[in-house]
């Protein structure tokens, strides 16, 4: 079984491709603004 926590890399080995490392972070940016988004809606609905 695949361990779900990894250690970090090994000082030395190869990063991951330019485009993974930029994808990941767009994905987590736009998930993390959508989230706030999200809740701010949502207490702006509950407020009124």
């Amino acid at each position: 079984m695949r361990a779900i926590i990894e250690p970090p890399p090994e000082p030395g080995a190869p990063l991951a491709p330019l485009w993974k490392r930029l994808s990941w972070f767009a994905g987590l940016a736009v998930s993390g603004a959508a989230a706030t988004a999200i809740v701010a809606y949502a207490l702006r609905a509950l407020l009124r």
